[in-house]
């Protein structure tokens, strides 16, 4: 069992900085992928970004390439989402989960946060 929880999202106006954090329980922590996604009002479940379980691979969603970079440190138990030029599209509630397979298939993530709301103002 594996807990996640959120935490840095807010408001910005676009163009800004945001830094997301995952914090997880558990001493499993490095033998999962992680992964953030991201959901509007009204919109599916959007893949975002993952990270391979040492962290040397990493992969993104096609709108946010370029701009989102995602970490971890397994000797935290955290992932994080680097958020930079953000635009008035990114807001969304942002989650973290932990899984196995597919790195961008939502469906390969077992665990899941509560959530983190993100708002770019324009």
């Amino acid at each position: 069992q594996v807990q996640l929880v959120e935490s840095g999202g807010g408001l910005v106006q676009a163009g800004g900085s945001l830094r997301l954090s995952c914090a997880a329980s558990g001493r499993t922590f490095s033998s999962y992928n992680m992964a953030w996604f991201r959901q509007a009002p009204g919109k599916e479940r959007e893949f975002v970004a993952a990270i391979s379980r040492s962290g040397a691979t990493t992969y993104y969603g096609d709108s946010v390439k370029g701009r989102f970079t995602a970490s971890r440190d397994n000797a935290k138990n955290t992932v994080y989402l680097q958020m930079n030029s953000l635009k008035p599209e990114d807001t969304a509630v942002y989650y973290c989960a932990a899984g196995a397979g597919s790195y961008i298939d939502l469906i390969s993530y077992k665990y899941w946060g509560q959530g983190t709301q993100v708002t770019v103002s324009s």
